[in-house]
């Protein structure tokens, strides 16, 4: 079997989360979807956007199908945009076992969920250079222009056109000949969804964790793996789920921890915390102050008192003292949320902030309800609108300015060096690329009087 996740062109929908990461690499009640995809049984490649592949090459050693090895084989074609829910891995278990060939589709909007594939259907996948009278399928998930030549062509999922090709095949493939329906391999839409879905399924994903063992049970619903440490005077409370704390994972004393609660290897609870009612932090964050039903990604610190509810945070973010997110209205109504021009109703009642990779507050900064901040930025004082990537966010002083990539890439190497990261070619790159993918996104911020 051969496995190929691949991004669509409704990726773009999900920045700033997916400026600096594959979607199967977003997390999600502390799982990614690629750590689903890991335990199917099968050989795994990943169409991805191609400025990403350097990086994902190099840490999860992923790299894009070729024709040779999918031609005349059993294919899976899984979309990177699934959510990483405990169902999903028994559906995409199921997939595999089907010898049937078919397609899933979203019933909203038609995309392509997951595909299964026979060698009948990959035997006669034609040449990426089609000989005279023969035509090569249509890509059916084109994306943007490239932001500069060395980033490689962004119209293409593989550089011989062979994921173009499948999924042209898998179009036209029965809609419901599979042991699953659309319904099991629910996907991301917008930012906001990682977030709705992250608090559905945080229990399931605890008790899955604990399914595969590993901790030591040290109180009631408290669950620990090696070289753990929790300081005095803790107060816990797993009434409505456990705490799992994995390798190395250091509490500090006064902390409190009410379940669901998750903390990656290496994450350091500074004292007086409180983590409450769904919280997924990644390996190696510094975390403080109080935290409600949030994800953040690796890297990133909150050392300081402030309040985070309901949002969602990249890697490589820090947050200054007293920074604080709204995450209801005074209204108590449900939040609308901007992505660009669109405004979407996300029909829930508490929503915080979405905020990309690398970006940083001052101290005292204060987010207003749903604002989604973008890659690279740096806020200061009330972020009372959606803040573009890579500009100084100054609004209540009355100020804005570009933030030039060049800053950026010094500002990276200094962070990483804290954390003992090397600095590679392909991290600065990608500072330079996401800079160019997002120079439309600030226009258009000038160009509504940002």
């Amino acid at each position: 079997m051969k496995l190929i996740c691949f991004e669509d062109e409704s990726v773009s929908r999900l920045h700033p989360i997916t400026l600096a990461r594959p979607a199967y690499a977003i997390t999600c009640a502390s799982y990614q979807l690629v750590d689903w995809l890991r335990q199917l049984p099968g050989e795994l490649t990943v169409a991805i956007r191609k400025y990403l592949a350097p990086i994902q090459l190099l840490e999860s050693e992923l790299s894009a199908p070729s024709r040779e090895s999918v031609q005349g084989q059993e294919v899976l074609l899984i979309n990177a945009r699934l959510v990483p829910r405990v169902d999903v891995l028994a559906a995409l278990k199921s997939l595999c076992n089907s010898t049937t060939a078919g397609v899933l589709r979203c019933e909203r909007t038609g995309a392509i969920l997951a595909a299964r594939l026979t060698a009948r259907e990959t035997q006669s996948l034609q040449s990426a250079v089609p000989d005279a009278g023969q035509s090569v399928a249509e890509p059916v998930s084109p994306f943007q222009k490239p932001a500069r030549k060395s980033t490689g062509d962004l119209e293409k999922l593989s550089d011989d056109g062979v994921v173009e090709q499948l999924l042209g095949v898998a179009a036209d493939l029965p809609t419901d000949s599979l042991p699953v329906s659309p319904d099991d391999l629910p996907a991301f839409d917008w930012p906001h969804d990682v977030v709705a879905w992250h608090m559905t399924e945080m229990p399931a994903a605890m008790q899955w964790r604990l399914g595969r063992g590993g901790y030591t049970e040290t109180s009631d619903g408290v669950f620990v793996a090696e070289g753990v440490s929790i300081g005095q005077y803790a107060a816990i409370d797993t009434s409505d789920g456990p705490i799992l704390l994995d390798q190395n994972v250091k509490v500090g004393p006064f902390c409190l921890l009410a379940g669901p609660v998750y903390a990656g290897r290496g994450t350091r609870i500074i004292e007086h915390a409180a983590l409450k009612d769904g919280v997924s932090l990644g390996h190696t964050v510094k975390i403080g102050g109080e935290v409600e039903a949030s994800v953040i990604e690796p890297y990133s610190n909150k050392q300081h008192h402030g309040f985070l509810g309901h949002s969602y945070l990249g890697s490589w973010i820090n947050l200054g003292a007293g920074t604080c997110n709204s995450d209801l209205k005074n209204t108590y109504g449900k939040i609308n949320i901007e992505y660009g021009n669109e405004k979407i109703a996300t029909g829930m009642q508490f929503l915080g902030c979405i905020m990309g990779d690398y970006s940083k507050t001052a101290i005292n900064t204060s987010i207003f309800t749903g604002k989604v901040i973008g890659v690279c930025s740096m806020l200061y004082g009330f972020a009372t609108s959606n803040v573009p990537s890579f500009v100084n966010y100054a609004r209540l002083f009355g100020q804005q300015s570009l933030l030039p990539a060049e800053v950026m890439v010094s500002t990276q190497q200094r962070m990483f060096s804290r954390r003992n990261v090397e600095q590679r070619e392909c991290d600065v790159q990608l500072i330079h690329d996401m800079y160019k993918l997002t120079i439309a996104e600030r226009d258009r911020a000038d160009h509504d009087g940002f």
